[in-house]
Order: structure tokens, then sequence, then C-alpha cells
């Protein structure tokens, strides 16, 4: 190939988020190597109960948005799943429609079509329950101190590692089809932390720094990520969130914390009292104890998470 043609391909890839540096008269080389999917990895990865449960795997180079992607296919039957991830998403969504950046390679973009033959007990709680499972995954690799960030946030050391966007398709009455986002964080590239904290003062973590050498390849942690989340969608059809609200409570980063929530065009100033049977966050507002089910989150005077990142998709 001509001078050229290489330089065009590293711009390219760069443009993508790949970070290459230049050597002079050397050439270009990749910052760390390339952590790339692959679908015959994941499924080497599953129990043979997991892969059973699973009716289809997709890895895409790019996609506009996982959850859309797996929206468009019919839902699948009761107990079985449908995964999706991407190396790439182009138009990823957060709660309230908001964005979540992921370069090419960096992180997770995983999300899961799951039906339910009736709604469980406490089906408001289904975010909070798959919180549960992606630190259940990644302690598997011996990560530590991960915690959760009512109602869909992983953070570690006060800073977001990954987040969780659920949507519901069907009726209200009946089987309950939903699509359960998950993206993770897994070597963020230092400039798009600095243009996250730039313009939106998000201060991420990536399981990178979290595990250093120990750190799994992505195709093992979604592998994780698949059965541990198989069990507890498993597991809290069966009996709600009451199996999950123990654990919950331990990871609870805003437990005590003193914080603001905003509903609309209501703000509201308390101390974070866990949650509910149902979800929903408790929080002592003037002596008395009020409940939540939407809104956002924050903590005053030393922030955990800034709002404008509050899910993933």
């Amino acid at each position: 190939m001509s001078r050229g043609g290489i330089w065009k391909l590293v711009q390219a890839l760069r443009e993508m988020g790949v970070q290459i540096e230049s050597l002079p008269r050397q050439g270009y080389r990749m910052a760390h190597p390339i952590d790339l999917l692959s679908r015959e990895e994941v499924l080497a990865s599953l129990p043979p109960e997991t892969r059973a449960k699973l009716i289809e795997l997709d890895v895409l180079l790019t996609v506009d948005s996982t959850n859309r992607y797996l929206g468009d296919l019919a839902a699948p039957e009761p107990g079985r799943a449908r995964v999706c991830v991407a190396e790439v998403q182009t138009a990823g969504r957060g709660r309230r429609g908001r964005s979540w950046l992921a370069p090419f390679a960096s992180g997770i973009c995983f999300s899961m079509a799951w039906q339910f033959a009736e709604l469980p007990p406490g089906f408001p709680a289904l975010s909070l329950v798959v919180g549960v499972a992606a630190v259940r995954a990644l302690e598997r690799f011996d990560a530590r101190e991960i915690g959760l960030k009512w109602p869909n946030d992983l953070v570690w050391q006060g800073r977001k590692l990954g987040g969780i966007l659920i949507e519901m398709r069907g009726e209200s009455a009946g089987p309950a089809h939903v699509i359960i986002g998950i993206g993770i964080n897994m070597r963020m590239p230092a400039d798009v932390r600095i243009e996250l904290a730039k313009h939106h003062a998000v201060l991420v973590a990536d399981v990178h720094e979290v595990l250093r050498e120990r750190c799994p390849s992505r195709n093992a942690l979604i592998a994780a990520l698949i059965e541990e989340l198989t069990k507890a969608l498993e597991s809290f059809a069966r009996q709600g969130f009451d199996g999950f609200i123990d654990q919950w409570r331990m990871l609870d980063v805003l437990q005590h914390a003193s914080v603001k929530i905003v509903n609309g065009d209501q703000t509201v100033f308390g101390i974070a009292s866990g949650v509910d049977r149902d979800g929903a966050l408790l929080v002592e507002v003037d002596g008395e104890l009020r409940r939540f089910i939407s809104g956002e989150v924050s903590v005053r005077k030393q922030e955990v998470m800034p709002p404008e990142m509050d899910g993933i998709a």
C-alpha cells in the first residue's frame, strides 16, 4: 500500500475512537491491544444450561442502538433470551433520551430481550435487579467496591462505570416483553474522559482501571453478564425483588446521603433511606419518609454522580 493509503485508514480508525500513535520514521502502532468481540468466544464461555436458553446472539460491527435492534425483532418465548452486542453504537440512548458515548471497542454495548409469562411481583424494581446481576458478573473477576446508584447506574469510587436502560414492549396485562440495555466502560480513552468532563461534568471509571492486569476480555464479561442476567430474571419471575433487596441495600451508594431529587418542575432535598420492595427510592424529607418512583437524583455538596448521564442503552 502507499503511505497515503495507510494514512487514510489510520485516520478512519481514529475517527471511530481507536487510539493510534505515530512513531517517527517507524510508522503507527495502537496505544493498547484491541479486544474484538467474538460470537464464538462468548458462546464457548457459556455453560450448556445458559446456551440452551439463548435463542440468538448477534454480534454487530455497528448499529444505531442495540435496544432498538432487538425491539424490531419478535419477542422471545418466556424463559428464553435474545442478545445483541456491538462494537459501535451510533445512537446509544440513556434515560430521558440522553446519549451514551462509547468509542470503538472501548466498552460493552449489550442488550437482552426477555419475556415474562406474567408480570413478576415488584416489577418496577427490574432495573435494580439488573444492576445486582451486573455487579455479580463483575465480581466473578474479583472486581471490588462496585456500587449501585438508584435507579440504574454502576459506580466505582464515585465515578460512573456503567448504566442500564430497560424498555417494555406490549400490553400492561399478560406477558411482559422487556429489552434490557447495559453499557459498561471497559477502557475509556483519555480524550473521551476529558470531553465528558468538559461538556457534561461526568466523571467516568472503566473496568481496566478497576481490575488492571486482571481485567477480563469483553467476551468473557459478556458471557458472565448473559449467565448472571438469565439467572436473575428467572429468580425475579418467581419471587420478585425480595430475593435481591438485601444485596441491593449493601451496594446502595446513596444510603444515608444528602440528596436532591428533581422530578419535573419539583425539586426535593432530603436524606436517602434505601428502597422499598417495589424498587422506589425512600427519602426522608423534613422528618417524613417519602417515596419516589422516578426522578433525577444527585448527592448534595459532594456529588457521587451528576444526573447528565443517568442511563444507558
